[in-house]
């Protein structure tokens, strides 16, 4: 089918737009953040948030930007320090010293910041991106959506580990009155043969096709995910000093690190369970749905309760039949997860029982932005879903999301199967 000029006119807009709007959310969730709070990591897996501001720009300075005769980098040395893990475009600053670079500052990487949002708005309003190249700016799109999330979630560690009570605030709001815990219940899915994958229009990375046929037994899936409630039980019950409901390397790493709770959860004076959150240190609401909890944690659980992870396909079968509903999504003014209810994405992302591997037929693109998500593909396991931290317009049933075992600085829930 051939494109009239005026389609093509409209979509190029349509995706300035959308690329604007992707940059002003981020200099809005970095507006709140001081130079100081913005240059340090906490941990190896964290990034800075200027590091974060800054790699996004690069994605587009590299992948699109270089592509057209015209552009001049900002400065040649921002290739090396703000490339991620793209083996094929160059050497680049070790990841665990990202931390250390105090220069450039937050100014100058705000002032990198407009210097390729004007070349990309020239570029774009222009009308001489290639499909390519507008494809990657799409993806670039996505790419930066991703690291709003990254940043809030190395944010809220970064401000975890500040000694203080109730500790730094990102976001100033009431605390939640907590609600009745919704009971859980069980929705029965007929097995067979089932289509997995992305498909039609709309954007979807490289992992989440090709579209591929899967069989499944009939299974339950649980109504709502596991609550706080549901956790606090499981830790009275020495669900985390009982090895028979462990994996090998679970054990293994909580004995560790000494884990008996979820991420960020700590007994107050009288015994009762804080947690950290964007908005400081504040009590355990029941009803809203465990977050912070790593794959090791949500299989053990899901052992004790007598049930277990579902498959990734398992879930997203449930989600085409259950998942219209959406919980809470990213709300600067939030930032945190409600009251667990019916939805299947939204609040918390759910771990899943599979490892994160390629569908039959994937096939990495070719060149550097081939390695966005194929070479990740081994020690790593699937989450489904999205969080309350998930930029909205980012999630889809069909998102494959993945982290290592050990990882729960994301906002990482579960939801059981049978």
């Amino acid at each position: 089918m051939s494109t009239s000029a005026s389609d093509s006119t409209s979509a190029d807009s349509d995706l300035w737009h959308r690329f604007h709007d992707v940059r002003t959310l981020t200099d809005a969730l970095t507006s709140r953040l001081s130079a100081e709070d913005q240059t340090p990591q906490s941990m190896t897996e964290a990034s800075p948030a200027k590091w974060h501001r800054a790699h996004a720009t690069w994605f587009f300075e590299e992948f699109v930007l270089r592509r057209t005769p015209d552009y001049i980098a900002y400065d040649e040395t921002y290739r090396y320090l703000f490339n991620s893990y793209y083996e094929a475009v160059g050497d680049r600053h070790p990841r665990p010293d990202r931390g250390l670079v105090t220069r450039p500052g937050v100014d100058d990487i705000a002032e990198y910041r407009h210097h390729v949002d004007t070349a990309m708005n020239g570029a774009l309003s222009r009308g001489t991106l290639d499909d390519e190249a507008l494809e990657l700016v799409e993806l670039g799109c996505n790419h930066e959506q991703q690291h709003q999330e990254l940043l809030l979630m190395d944010i809220k560690h970064l401000f975890s580990t500040v000694p203080l009570t109730p500790g730094p605030v990102y976001v100033d709001r009431e605390p939640d009155a907590p609600q009745a815990c919704r009971p859980l219940s069980w929705h029965p899915v007929e097995g067979g043969i089932a289509r997995i994958g992305a498909t039609g229009p709309g954007f979807a990375y490289d992992n989440e096709g090709p579209q591929h046929r899967v069989f499944l037994e009939d299974f339950e899936i649980a109504s709502r995910p596991v609550t706080n409630a549901d956790w606090m039980q499981f830790v009275a019950d020495d669900g985390y000093r009982r090895p028979e409901l462990w994996l090998s390397d679970g054990w293994a790493h909580i004995g560790q690190a000494r884990w008996r709770a979820p991420g960020y959860w700590h007994p107050d004076g009288d015994g009762v369970w804080t947690t950290f959150t964007l908005s400081g240190r504040r009590p355990v609401v029941p009803d809203e749905p465990v977050v912070h909890v790593s794959f090791y944690e949500a299989d053990a659980y899901a052992r004790w309760a007598g049930a277990r992870l579902p498959t990734e396909f398992e879930w997203e079968v449930a989600a085409a039949q259950f998942g219209a509903d959406r919980g809470e999504l990213l709300d600067p003014n939030r930032c945190h997860p409600r009251s667990a209810g019916t939805a299947m994405v939204g609040d918390v992302w759910e771990w899943t029982a599979s490892a994160y591997l390629p569908y039959p037929g994937f096939i990495p693109a070719n060149g550097a932005v081939g390695e966005y998500n194929g070479k990740f593909m081994s020690d790593h396991h699937v989450l489904r879903g999205a969080s309350a931290v998930t930029p909205r317009g980012h999630e889809r049933t069909t998102y494959r999301n993945f982290f290592p075992a050990r990882s729960r600085w994301a906002f990482s829930g579960l939801r059981l199967a049978r």
